[in-house]
This record gives structure tokens, C-alpha cells and sequence, in this order.
């Protein structure tokens, strides 16, 4: 397959980048339309804390059934116009691929039900999780987890999946050593050459077993890189800066999926969709205040302004006041989507979306770069690349200088230390080779082979 390229930005206008509307809506065959004008929402649970085993298998079923009843039975009560469910498998449904197949089953019927009975519309994105780590692996593209990962995807996808996506893990460990040392560079290369890479690779195959399956290829995320980030930043380990830096260079590993071929929504925990969204016109899925029940986030608010479907992450079935977690989750999405809507439809979606980014822009970096405006601006630096790395070092310079213009502008607070740290980041940048070669073998020399071993990604 021949990568896509895009050299233009999808959105010439401010105007027309907003919820819910996406330049490449995805319409499926019970009449939702994803980017059509309607925010949907997107719930995904999991579950309690329980040992997942071939004895203790039927109560893990039964969780689920509990759960996606519950969920949809509040959907049916709030008079909701259509919603996803999306499962993110835990590794025993991904190393076993049939029990990955039976949730999807038990979710699906209970779908089906719902629209028999009460007209209910639903979608179903299905996520196996990304198996390809720990010591045992030979290879991310061969041996039993590989084939267990793309067992679990075909299953899936005969079971009833609408959508099938991932989290993928590409390069994971050697970005995990880099946001440790706030080692820019090692960043860089982990995004743009090592996880750029194995994305090629892994949404060919993805997009080979959606048409076997006849499901729909939606989307990745950077959550176990970018997010990683994100946390380490919230809790004072790492300068907020190089997060918001890390999350914008994400977006070129995660807009690869759609080179391959994915055509949204991408999913939620990937903040970088909005710079996917910008560059391709793909719908994109996105969370923020409403999944506080998974992590803490300085991006509440501003996380909505672009976002086609409005998820919770990922909550556990745990009983609170208000009844069980997922219940409790999929009431908020459904309020927070009226709001947004009811906005459009009175036209005052661009106003909805400029006071959600004015509530959190100003107090960190990390929302600062998910202002539509500042994604137009920077994506439209992003695409002048002609390879995966230097977008990615693009897209690092530019949020540097945007970071910077706007401290000095008084649109964006930084704590003295922050902007010291993008001083700090740029001579780092400044210092990579511009050439490809030199600079992976700089990369390779500083680098221990339990954190990058180039032979497991045939490199």
C-alpha cells in the first residue's frame, strides 16, 4: 500500500475547525454519522480489579454484560441519540484471542437488543491491547505476540466490531528512558524514525484484516508515550513544556495510521488527534473533564473543542452513590453532548469552542498547544516535512517557538523554570544531526539494547 500524503491542511479556516464536524465524516450503516454534525458519546469501561483465568472466565463475562446493560439502559433513559462502546481488551483477552471474541459477543448482542427494542443506535470499537513488550519478545513483527495480536483483531472483527483500533507501543522504551532524562533527541528518534516505523507496518496489517472483516479502521493513539508524559508533568517530575513538546510531536507517528489507511475516529486518549483531524479531515474522538475517573488532566475543557465523539476513557465497574462507575460515566458524556450540540444547533459552535479553549489554554503548555488555532498554526508547519523524522523535529522547533511567543505575549503562563527548560530543549534540538544515519547511530551509541534493540524492529 502507498502511503497517503498530505501537503495541505485539511481546514483552511479557523471557522470551519470545530466539534463535531469533520471534513471526512465516517457514515456507517445504521445512519450515525461520525463528524457529521453530531458529537456522540463514546463510553469505555473496564473492569474491577479480578483475576482474568479460564475458571474465573464466566464472571469476567458476566461483568460485562452487567456493565453494557447498565450503560445502555442510561442511554435509553437520557433519550440519547446514538452512542459508542469502546472495550480496550486487557492482555488475557489479547493473548487469548477467543475470550477476546466472547466480550465482543456479549457487548454486541446487548447492542443489537437495545436498538430492537428501543431504537437505541450504537457503535462498537473494539482495542486489543498492544501485547509487542517485556523481555520474551523476539520480534514486534513475528512469533506468538504478533500472532496473537492479529488473531485477537480477526476475531474481533467476525465477532462484530464496527471498529477495530489500538494503542500501539512502538518505540515505547526508549521514549519512556527519554521523558525520563528530558532527553529531547531520544524523543525525537523514538517518535519519528522508531514508532513512524512500526506504525507503517502494523496499520498495514490492521487495515488488511478491517476489509478481511469488513469493519472499519479507525485509529491509534500515543497514550502510552504522550500520556506518559502528561502524567510525569502533572506531578512535577518533568517540565510541562517538554509534555506539551512530546504531545505535538506525537501527532506524526499517530497520523501515520491514517496514512495506511485508518479513517477515524481516532481514539480518544490520543490528544494529538486534533493536529490528525487538522492535517487529514478525519473525525476524531476525544476526552477531557469527564475522564477524570482515569487521570488527572490540565486539558478539562479545551479537549472538546475539536472532538466528533467525547469519551471517559476508561472507568472501572465499581459501585459509587450514584450506581455503578460506567453508569455513572455514560450519564456525564451524554450531558456534556447535549451541551455541545444544542450549542451547534443554535449556531454558537464556534463560541462553545473558543470558551472551552479560553478556559484552560492560558494555565499550561499542554493545553496552550491544543488551542484550534495554535493546531492550525503548527500543523501547517508539520506538513512542509518530507519524512516522518523531519515532521517530527518540525513539529518540536515550532512548539518551542510557539511556547515561547506566547509567555512573552502574556497568553500563556510559564513558570521561570519552564522557560528556562525551552531554552534547554532548543539547544537539545539544535544539536541532532541533519543527517538520518548519523543520527541513529548517535542514538544507538547512547542507548542500552534493552531499550531499543533495532534487530526486533527488522531495522
Amino acid at each position: 500500500m502507498c502511503a497517503l500524503v498530505f501537503k495541505e491542511l485539511a481546514y483552511q479556516s479557523l471557522d470551519d475547525f470545530i466539534y463535531g464536524y469533520a471534513k471526512k465524516p465516517v457514515k456507517l450503516g445504521n445512519g450515525m454519522v461520525i463528524g457529521g454534525g453530531t458529537v456522540y458519546p463514546e463510553i469505555n469501561f473496564t473492569l474491577p480489579p479480578m483475576l482474568i483465568s479460564e475458571s474465573s472466565f464466566p464472571k469476567v463475562i458476566a461483568q460485562y454484560e452487567e456493565i453494557v446493560n447498565g450503560v445502555l439502559s442510561k442511554a435509553v433513559e437520557l433519550e440519547s441519540s446514538g452512542l459508542i462502546v469502546e472495550v480496550e481488551l486487557l492482555p488475557p483477552c489479547t493473548f487469548n484471542p477467543q475470550w477476546g471474541v466472547e466480550v465482543t459477543k456479549v457487548v454486541k448482542a446487548a447492542m443489537v437488543d437495545y436498538e430492537a427494542k428501543f431504537g437505541l443506535k450504537s457503535l462498537l470499537r473494539m482495542t486489543p491491547v498492544d501485547i509487542r513488550e517485556g523481555k520474551k519478545l523476539k520480534n514486534m513483527y513475528r512469533g506468538e505476540e504478533w500472532d496473537n495480536l492479529f488473531a485477537t483483531f480477526k476475531g474481533l472483527g467476525e465477532a462484530g466490531a464496527d471498529f477495530l483500533a489500538i494503542e500501539s507501543v512502538g518505540g515505547k522504551h526508549l521514549h519512556d528512558e527519554a521523558i525520563m532524562n528530558c532527553d529531547l533527541p531520544k524523543a525525537l528518534f523514538s517518535l519519528g524514525v522508531v514508532a513512524a516505523h512500526d506504525m507503517s507496518i502494523l496499520w498495514d496489517n490492521i487495515v488488511r484484516v478491517s476489509n478481511e472483516t469488513h469493519t472499519i479502521p479507525s485509529g491509534d493513539t500515543a497514550c502510552g508515550l504522550s500520556n506518559t508524559s502528561m502524567v510525569m508533568a502533572n506531578k512535577n517530575f518533568i517540565p510541562r513544556v517538554f509534555a506539551a513538546i512530546d504531545r505535538v510531536m506525537t501527532a506524526v507517528r499517530t497520523l501515520v495510521a491514517v496514512e495506511r489507511g485508518a479513517v477515524g475516529p481516532d481514539k480518544d486518549c490520543g490528544y494529538e488527534g486534533v493536529y490528525v483531524k487538522a492535517i487529514t479531515g478525519t473525525p476524531i474522538s476525544m476526552e477531557g473533564k469527564s475522564s477524570a475517573c482515569a487521570h488527572s488532566s490540565t486539558v478539562g475543557n479545551i479537549a472538546a473543542c475539536l472532538a466528533d465523539c467525547w469519551s471517559n476513557e476508561s472507568v472501572e465497574n465499581m459501585r459509587l452513590l450514584g450506581g455503578m462507575a460506567p453508569t455513572v460515566s455514560m450519564e456525564n458524556l451524554i450531558y456534556d453532548c447535549r451541551l455541545l450540540n444544542v450549542a451547534a444547533a443554535k449556531d454558537k459552535a464556534k463560541d462553545m469552542r473558543d470558551f472551552l479553549a479560553e478556559s484552560d489554554r492560558h494555565y499550561d503548555p499542554q493545553a496552550y498547544v491544543l488551542d484550534p488555532a495554535v493546531v492550525l498554526k503548527i500543523g501547517g508547519e508539520i506538513i512542509k516535512g518530507k519524512t516522518h523524522l523531519e515532521r517530527t523535529k518540525i513539529a518540536a522547533a515550532a512548539t518551542i517557538k510557539e511556547l515561547r511567543e506566547a509567555h512573552q505575549a502574556g497568553a500563556l503562563n510559564l513558570a521561570g523554570r519552564e522557560v528556562r527548560y525551552l531554552d534547554v530543549l532548543e539547544n537539545q534540538l539544535n544539536s541532532i544531526p541533519e543527517d538520518k544515519d548519523e543520527f541513529t547511530q548517535m542514538i544507538i551509541k547512547q542507548t542500552t539494547i534493552d531499550k531499543f534493540d533495532p534487530a526486533k524492529y527488522d531495522l
